[in-house]
């Protein structure tokens, strides 16, 4: 079976919990996942309860950032160097390892803020194995990400509590 591309984006809620539920379905029929998170903490709920789900690996998030706008310019060049090479240690544990599907949550703001390029997500894109479904989330695809994509899935943002000064929730929002 040939694999595809998915980019699941947009400003809404949603594009997480997107790919987990592609992540826990494929893990249903036996198929090999892996998750590998950017910009992103160990603090949120959906990771402890994938974790223990046969046949889903989460790498851990073992080194934390804060957010882009909050950074130095030292900072956003420690955090690229370790985005970068999170995201080659990604993709070439899933090749030797034989993963199925390979969800790169949020790479496409890693791509976007310059932590990962896009150069080689493309190229990653152009050359994995043919049978690896891969699927990629956050806001803003590029054009060259959206042509290379079998699947673009945008989700609009029509009313979020955020707006009406509610934060973020456990077990909802994180």
């Amino acid at each position: 079976m040939r694999g595809c591309v998915h980019i699941y984006c947009g400003d809404g809620k949603g594009k997480t919990s997107s790919a987990v539920g592609l992540a826990v379905r494929a893990s249903g029929r036996g198929k090999k996942v892996l998750i590998v998170r950017f910009l992103k903490t160990e603090d949120s709920g959906e990771v402890e309860v994938l974790r223990k789900i046969p046949g889903i690996t989460v790498t851990p998030c073992d080194r934390t950032f804060g957010f882009v706008f909050r950074m130095n310019e030292e900072q956003k060049r420690e955090a690229g160097a370790y985005f970068q090479s999170r995201f080659e240690t990604a993709v070439k544990t899933a090749v030797e390892d034989g993963v199925d599907l390979l969800v790169l949550d949020e790479i496409l703001a890693s791509c976007n803020y310059g932590m990962v390029r896009e150069d080689d997500v493309a190229e990653f894109l152009k050359n994995r194995p043919e049978e690896m479904e891969v699927v990629l989330t956050g806001r803003d695809p590029s054009d060259r990400l959206i042509a290379l994509a079998d699947y673009v899935s945008e989700i609009k943002m029509v009313k979020h509590p955020y707006t009406q000064g509610i934060g973020a929730r456990e077990g909802i929002e994180y």
